[in-house]
This record gives C-alpha cells, structure tokens and sequence, in this order.
C-alpha cells in the first residue's frame, strides 16, 4: 500500500522555516512602513458569506475562481478571493463607532481557483492598504505615495517600477460622449481590462462590436465632456512627480477589474522585462461600504500579493537576508552534562542570543557536524572543564576561530 502524497494541493505552498521566515521579514518591512504613515492592522476569517462577493465584485472571479460551497447549515459560503469587501463589511458594522478617517491594512490569505502559473497561486498572501472616509483626492494622492513608499523602503529605485494611473470616473465620461448605454460602456470596459493580453486587431474586432467610436480617442484628443476629469487626474500626476515619483504615469487603458471603483484608479508593474507582471493594484471604492445600508463611505485602497511582490524583489536583487535557526549550538560530552548546559543556555537566552541545547547521545564530532548542517555558525561544549572554570571555549565553525569566554562576552563574539 502506498503512502500519502507528500506534495502540497495544486496552487498552494508550503513555507519550510527559511521561506517563513523571508515572507515574515518582507511582511515586517511593510507593517513598520505602513505604521509610520499611522496605519493600523486588522484581520478576518477566510470565510464569508457567498452574497458579498456576488453583490459587487468580478463577474470572471464569482462565477469561475472562487472556492463556494454549502455548509452543513445549507449557507452558501465563499473562501475570500479578495479582502475589500470584508472591509466593508467591518466597516458597516461600526460605522457609528470608529473615528474616520480610517487608515488601516491587513495580510490575509486569499483563494481563488485559477490556473497556476508565475505570478498567480490559487492561494497567496496579499497587503492590503485602505483610507476610508475622505472623499477629496488628497486620500488619493497618499495612498499612491504608500504604495511607493512600500516599494521604496525595500530599496527599489523610480527605475525599477512605474505607476500607471487612471480614473474610472474618466472612462465612464468617455463612454457616456460616445453615447454607449450602461450596459455597452460595462461591455467596453471589460474588454479594455483584457487589452494587454489580446492581439491588436483582435481586440480592434471586439470593439467595433460594442461601439463604432473608440472611448479612448476622445481621452487622448482632450475632448470637452472628459477635461475636467482629466485635469482632476493630471493634477495629481504633477503632485506626485513633485514628491520624486517621476515614475508615475497616465494610462487610459488601466481599468482594474472589479465592478465597484468608482474614481482614480492604478496600477504598479516591475520595469524588467524578465518580470512583467503587475505588482499592485487599487484605486477608488466609495460605494462599496453603502451595500451593507446607510451612506456611501468615500474608500481608496490597494492590494499587493505577495508572489508578485518576491518575484519584483528577487529580480531587483532586493530580498531581505534572514537568519531563522540559532546562533549558538551548546553541545554536551555526556549526559551529565545537560542540567549544567541548560543553565548556560538560559543565561545566554537572557542576553538575547539563539541557543540550541544537544539532547542526544551523539558524540562531540557529531554534534559539530549537526550543527554545520543546520548551518548554526557557533559552537559551545559544556563538560566537566566549563563547569570548573565558569568560562566557554567558543568556535566559530566558518573559520575554525576558537576563544574561551567569559559568559558576559559571549554574546559580543557571537554577533561580531
């Protein structure tokens, strides 16, 4: 009889200490980023109810990629695909309690059933970063200054990413001049999110089947039903370049694919051709809060997975170092030895320090080969001598440098 596969669920991965502790390291990266613009973290179940995502989200993410099934009380429920609506929801649950405006962000794990390829998992971990409660650009303007503050802080370069901006509300004003019904400009849009990834006369073909004009003609010809929403957008531009973001850059063909934005829009994509993909998006939500009753919450926010996130560092040569195990390995002659060890070794904790304690009958050699192979670059052997002599013949296995300690000293020598 064979044994259970050992390989993870299709799309999914597992984090072995070293990967968890690189993750954990970005992750803290950006919550140290985020606590200096003021923002605070929350979290959620991965489970909701089905309805908030059919209510107002993708139509391609509800009916194809995401994980529903009925509970055993015949609910309808959802594995979340996104993170928005779940802050809407907490939102409008204490609307009359919390005191806007709200700065706050989370990291959730997200599921969709999608086909795995670079850049997209069927599970992941995504940044989520939101300002709700001011409905002037100025919100605008500052989260699209966190996004690249976030990306800045890892020590990415204006070169090494470019932001393209958009606004919803521009688009919806192009469409309306081009006389396209509500259903037709939906039609338009939907197709214009999927521009990049479609042959030129392909999607000249698809076009033409909606509208005989294309929305986009009247935005790059500065038509007079769409300028004031264009200078609205160009204005911010001017702002952020004025800031040091010369990486921003007005795209009328970002879209974003979710039904509910409803003004600026953006979108963050690596520079290197090697890694093509978006890094983040977001943009303008205000009506979202308001499905949940009450008076529309004006939101802007963004998202970041964080596969798109590693692949962008590790291409940029930008993924912060870790060290996961521990710095010292206290090795023991004998059995005996081990209560004296243990001492040693919670001292040595008190100062900070890393400490793994052999509690195995291997011999000394051993033990320094098991400590080589978990890569602890220290090693310390408590016997009969040490616990005489109150000190610690220390080695530095890298160089085979040795030195005998004070306990007090041994931390410095450590982490010299």
């Amino acid at each position: 009889m064979s044994g259970l596969p050992t390989e993870p669920y299709k799309g999914v991965r597992d984090f072995y200490p070293h990967e968890w502790a690189t993750l954990e390291a970005i992750f803290g990266i950006v919550r140290a980023t985020l606590a200096k613009y003021g923002y605070e973290e929350y979290n959620a179940s991965p489970l909701e109810r089905a309805e908030l995502y059919e209510s107002k989200g993708n139509e391609e993410i509800v009916n194809e990629q995401t994980y529903t099934f009925t509970d055993r009380g015949d609910r309808k429920v959802t594995l979340r695909p996104e993170m928005t609506p779940t802050l809407a929801r907490m939102v409008a649950a204490k609307r009359r309690e919390l005191p806007f405006p709200l700065r706050w962000f989370s990291i959730p794990n997200l599921f969709r059933y999608e086909r795995p390829q670079r850049g997209r998992l069927r599970e992941h971990y995504q940044i989520n970063v939101d300002l709700l409660g001011v409905k002037e650009l100025k919100a605008d303007g500052e989260i699209v200054v966190v996004a690249h503050t976030i990306l800045s802080a890892f020590g990415a370069m204006n070169d090494d990413f470019v932001i393209r901006v958009n606004s919803r509300t521009l688009l919806d004003a192009a469409c309306k001049t081009c006389g396209l019904s509500a259903e037709a400009a939906k039609a338009y849009l939907r197709l214009l999110d999927k521009k990049a990834k479609m042959p030129a006369q392909e999607f000249k073909l698809a076009q033409t089947a909606i509208t005989a004009e294309d929305p986009l003609a009247r935005i790059e010809a500065n038509d007079p039903g769409i300028r004031e929403e264009k200078e609205k957008l160009m204005g911010l531009i001017i702002a952020w370049k004025a800031r040091g973001m010369t990486n921003v850059v007005f795209d009328p063909t970002i879209v974003r694919g979710f039904d509910y934005y409803t003004g600026v829009i953006f979108e963050v994509f690596d520079t290197n051709s090697e890694n093509p993909r978006a890094l983040l998006g977001g943009g303008r939500y205000d009506d979202l809060v308001s499905l949940f009753g009450g008076d529309p919450v004006p939101a802007v926010g963004f998202g970041m997975g964080d596969v798109t996130l590693v692949d962008f560092l590790t291409t940029h040569d930008l993924l912060p170092e870790v060290t996961t195990g521990p710095e010292i390995y206290v090795g023991t002659p004998k059995e005996s030895d081990l209560t004296h060890a243990n001492l040693l070794a919670d001292a040595m904790r008190g100062q900070g320090l890393r400490v793994f304690v052999n509690i195995t009958s291997k011999s000394l050699g051993e033990q320094i080969k098991d400590a080589d192979r978990r890569g602890i670059r220290y090693f310390a052997a408590v016997g009969e001598d040490e616990r005489a002599s109150g000190t610690l013949r220390v080695k530095r296995l890298q160089t085979g440098e040795e030195r005998v300690l004070a306990l007090s000293d041994v931390v410095h020598f450590v982490r010299s």
